[in-house]
């Protein structure tokens, strides 16, 4: 995200209802979803009412862009998002020291930030012991393309990448690669349709016909590529 914390964010709305895709991803991460959450770069709340089943004692968004900030508010206030939430037009860089959550979660969002080091080291300063670190991001810098560009990613990651980011202190639990079926049509994309954004129809594509079909392959490929790449950390009772 830039420094002004502006955010173009036309994606969050075109992907809003890949429900098979979220549904897919969250049953991975679900069970971790306790006590206090803290949800950076929570957009207009489409990840939050997927995840949040109110299993959580408190779910805290942060938006820094003013526009999707009150999107969230009068989500809030007309009961749109579950009552366990509060939203601050703030970053994690914003947050008090005392100031502790058992889960931070970060959904597409770590590849919006310039300095994601920082980010990272940051919020595991906010975890309490024996919390969860949890990054859901693009996979493969290879597979960067107009789309990327257009909605401000500075980068894609790998494992390697992303294993570089594991704070001190901390141990993996997960670190593995989601959608191979999505790869493919993101290398096409790359190759061929170098298309900045992809239309409702194609998502929605993907979405109904590819996402099933990769929660087949991905277990067939023992999740070694896929379209994005999801780590989950453990913060260390010591820590």
């Amino acid at each position: 995200m830039n420094n002004g914390h502006i955010y173009p964010g036309q994606e969050l709305a075109l992907f809003e209802k890949a429900t098979n895709w979220k549904k897919y991803f969250a049953r991975l991460i679900m069970p971790l979803l306790k006590g206090r959450v803290l949800e950076a770069g929570a957009g207009i709340g489409g990840t939050t009412q997927l995840l949040n089943n109110d299993s959580a004692a408190e779910w805290l968004l942060l938006e820094p862009d003013p526009s999707m900030y009150e999107q969230l508010m009068e989500k809030i206030s007309s009961g749109s998002l579950p009552a366990n939430c509060r939203a601050k037009k703030e970053t994690v860089a914003d947050l008090s020291e005392t100031t502790f959550f058992d889960c931070i979660i970060y959904i597409d969002v770590l590849e919006h930030i310039a300095d994601d080091t920082r980010e990272i080291e940051i919020a595991s300063r906010h975890l309490k012991p024996e919390g969860h670190l949890i990054v859901l991001s693009p996979a493969f810098n290879f597979l960067m393309n107009p789309f990327d560009k257009a909605i401000g990613h500075y980068r894609r990651y790998s494992k390697k990448t992303l294993s570089k980011l594991q704070p001190p202190g901390f141990q993996s639990e997960k670190l593995l690669y989601m959608d191979s079926m999505g790869f493919f049509a993101s290398l096409v994309n790359k190759l061929l349709l170098k298309q900045s954004y992809p239309t409702h129809k194609q998502v929605q594509w993907w979405d109904k016909r590819l996402i099933p079909v990769s929660k087949i392959t991905d277990r067939i490929f023992f999740y070694s590529f896929g379209k994005s790449i999801l780590a989950v950390w453990k913060k260390n009772q010591a820590s």
